[in-house]
């Protein structure tokens, strides 16, 4: 006879694939004693650049049961944005902003799970996260089974590589942990050698401030001439070191509708003469909008 905790872990798992997410793991909601020296490291070196707000809440950072009361358990789900083609742009697109706002997508999958939860299991405490609060997802879906994390710091699944996006419901419910996986990067630096700018540091430290992605999208200021030729026609985000490591020939099309391009997206040819218009038309409902018609044109004009 299977316990309530089996039951009902057995239960969030079904109802996960049901919604569409490719994984769903789980780990005890603790104090992250690991993650502690390296996470001041890294803002003591100044690899987070303008995102102070990643000095913020540092202890909430480390101890889920900080931002949920009582909690037990962090389940964390990976969701699928491989394309099944690249849109072929000579100025390049992260495959993840593709589609719709993937905030969007997995919150609207995350309500409806804690409704099927609560009508089955009854009342409990619990809170979705997306990207949108101070968790490590990346440290959450390691500790809950879903892959290692890899010499890029991406989250690498074995079977199915790493373009996911990562998203975890913390929650007071007593439930089946998994355990951590071994690290299969293996010597292997594919990541570290193709960096356009060099910001992978050390083999799983990432100088964000260095980072195409985080010059793309999250420098509000003009991006330091130091990194002219070196953009690799990126204008929003970058896939380089995913694209290079070989666990992504794994890698599959993701069967989200929601994550399918426009065809105004991919018929688009000359971005120079993207308008203000143009540009809440094809992108208002993207993770795109983050970086406004402005940041954009700021990036397109960067590689001229």
């Amino acid at each position: 006879m299977f316990s309530s905790k089996s039951k009902h872990t057995l239960l969030i798992k079904n109802k996960a694939k049901e919604l569409g997410f490719d994984y769903c793991g789980i780990s005890r909601a603790d104090f992250l004693e690991e993650e502690a020296p390296r996470l001041e490291n890294w803002l003591k070196n100044n690899y987070h650049g303008e995102m102070k707000w990643m000095e913020n809440h540092f202890d909430k950072r480390l101890d889920p049961r900080k931002l949920v009361e009582g909690s037990k358990s962090v389940i964390s789900f990976l969701l699928n944005y491989f394309p099944e083609e690249t849109v072929d742009h000579q100025l390049k697109i992260s495959k993840y902003a593709y589609g719709r706002d993937y905030h969007t997508v997995i919150k609207d999958k995350l309500k409806e799970l804690m409704l099927h939860m609560k009508q089955e299991i009854g009342d409990f405490n619990g809170r979705a996260f997306v990207d949108s609060a101070p968790v490590m997802d990346k440290t959450w879906a390691e500790r809950g089974g879903l892959g290692w994390r890899g010499k890029n710091s991406n989250l690498i699944n074995p079977k199915s590589g790493s373009f996911f996006f990562i998203a975890e419901l913390i929650t007071d419910l007593d439930l089946e942990y998994d355990g951590p996986m071994k690290d299969y990067c293996g010597t292997c630096t594919r990541c570290i050698d193709a960096c356009p700018t060099d910001a992978i540091s050390q083999a799983y430290v990432v100088d964000g401030s260095k980072c195409i992605s985080y010059l793309t999208i999250e420098l509000k200021n003009n991006i330091p001439s130091d990194f002219k030729g070196k953009m690799d026609n990126w204008i929003f985000g970058c896939d380089v070191c995913q694209d290079v490591c070989p666990w992504n020939r794994f890698s599959k099309a993701h069967n989200e509708p929601q994550f399918l391009p426009s065809e105004e997206f991919k018929s688009l040819k000359e971005w120079t003469e993207l308008t203000s218009e143009l540009f809440d038309e094809i992108f208002k409902k993207t993770a795109i909008k983050r970086t406004k018609f402005e940041g954009l044109q700021r990036n397109i004009k960067f590689l001229a």
